[in-house]
């Protein structure tokens, strides 16, 4: 119990100076109007500030810094780069992801910073080095040519995923607080089984989820700021570093119980399956019309659960429960040492099905039961406009949002 108190210091620094620094944060871009403006491309209806990664990636400097400091993970600063690699990464695509936020970068710029940093990442030793094959057993030693290619391609992957989902108030920090704090539990109970002690993957994974936990008041509907491209990128890094230290890194199987015969691999694709369905769904149907994959769109998760007839508020929650419940079934066997999820998680998803439709027809029946708008009176002075003529100014339907914030 004494070291999961201790991983607990570093994600509750993470949480207070990120919640801490928002406020300094948000009154800085007011002040120098770093906000985002209003237009058909987005879900909000007034001047926000953006650049919350800023705080964000203060509170991770902060928490990394008092855990080099502890007993508990000196072992961890001592014996090996990783943490020093994870902080210049997290530096390079920080700093990308601002620079996106202050004076919009081409998608290439973008991909030769997230390509930078997961080269740091390898360099200092986070690195996909082993492949499990899922439901097999075999265990693949990826050769030096093709480590830092997977390596890479997971930090892009999952950057862009985060970022791609953070397209309503408060929902890329709420789900990946939630996926975080799984994957800390499950990397915490893996590693203590196999016996593996200095390894940062759960330090990484516990100071994200305090760096969520820590924004989300302040980017929770209706959002006071908004992360940016260098909070959502930065997010991104962390859950990719994390994921690699454990899952990368191991090259045997998980706890011996029945249900994780295909762990660790596919660990991540549960508890990001949102941000990851989301992001292959986008590059699919973005192919399909031969367009660039960094095309915006309106054809999101979130956007298309609006299009159900769900607020934002609903929508977001909607989403953190089936981040939830994945994570869950991850964690179930874990913390049961039952290897039948079958029961919770039909129950679940039946429940997040339910909620989903029934409240949409909930909504729709309120709405048709609401009186029709009166007509508006035809202006005396002016003859009545023919048919075929084109509409006047100020009578053209608003059109809906093409595609997240960042």
């Amino acid at each position: 119990m004494n070291d999961w108190v201790e991983y607990l210091i570093p994600g509750g620094v993470a949480a207070v100076v990120t919640m801490a620094l928002t406020f300094g944060v948000r009154w800085a871009a007011v002040r120098f109007s770093i906000v985002v403006l209003p237009d058909e491309r987005r879900v909000h209806e007034r001047p926000t500030p953006t650049v919350g990664g800023v705080a964000m990636f203060v509170g991770f400097l902060s928490a990394m810094a008092v855990a080099s400091q502890l007993a508990a993970f000196r072992q961890v600063f001592q014996s090996n780069s990783e943490p020093l690699g994870i902080v210049l990464a997290a530096g390079v695509i920080f700093a990308v992801g601002t620079a996106d936020d202050l004076r919009e970068m081409s998608p290439p710029a973008k991909m030769s910073g997230q390509v930078l940093a997961g080269t740091l990442l390898y360099l200092f030793g986070v690195a996909m080095l082993f492949f499990r094959i899922p439901f097999v057993g075999t265990t693949l030693v990826l050769s030096p040519d093709l480590s830092p290619l997977f390596t890479v391609a997971w930090v892009v992957v999952i950057a862009n995923a985060v970022n791609f989902i953070d397209g309503l108030d408060g929902l890329a920090a709420g789900i990946i607080a939630i996926a975080s704090g799984a994957f800390f539990v499950y990397s915490h109970q893996f590693l203590a089984f196999q016996g593996f002690g200095a390894n940062v993957g759960p330090l990484i994974a516990i100071v994200t989820c305090g760096i969520c936990v820590g924004f989300l008041p302040h980017n929770f509907h209706p959002a006071k700021i908004f992360m940016g491209d260098a909070g959502a990128m930065l997010l991104g890094l962390l859950m990719a570093a994390s994921t690699m230290s454990v899952v990368g890194e191991s090259d045997v199987g998980s706890p011996g119980r029945t249900f994780f015969t295909f762990a660790p691999i596919l660990i991540p694709f549960f508890i990001l399956g949102i941000p990851l369905l989301d992001t292959a769904w986008a590059i699919l149907r973005r192919a399909s019309r031969r367009a660039s994959p960094a095309v915006a769109d309106k054809n999101h998760l979130h956007h298309r659960l609006m299009r159900l007839g769900h607020g934002q508020t609903r929508a977001v929650l909607i989403l953190w429960a089936w981040t939830a419940l994945l994570s869950g079934i991850v964690l179930w066997p874990v913390l049961t040492r039952h290897n039948s999820i079958a029961a919770p998680a039909g129950v679940g998803a039946l429940a997040i099905l339910l909620v989903t439709v029934f409240a949409r027809g909930r909504r729709a029946a309120d709405a048709a039961a609401l009186p029709p708008p009166a007509p508006a009176a035809a202006p005396r002075s002016r003859p009545t406009q023919p048919a075929h003529s084109s509409p006047q100014p100020g009578r053209h339907r608003r059109r809906a949002p093409a595609d997240h914030r960042s």
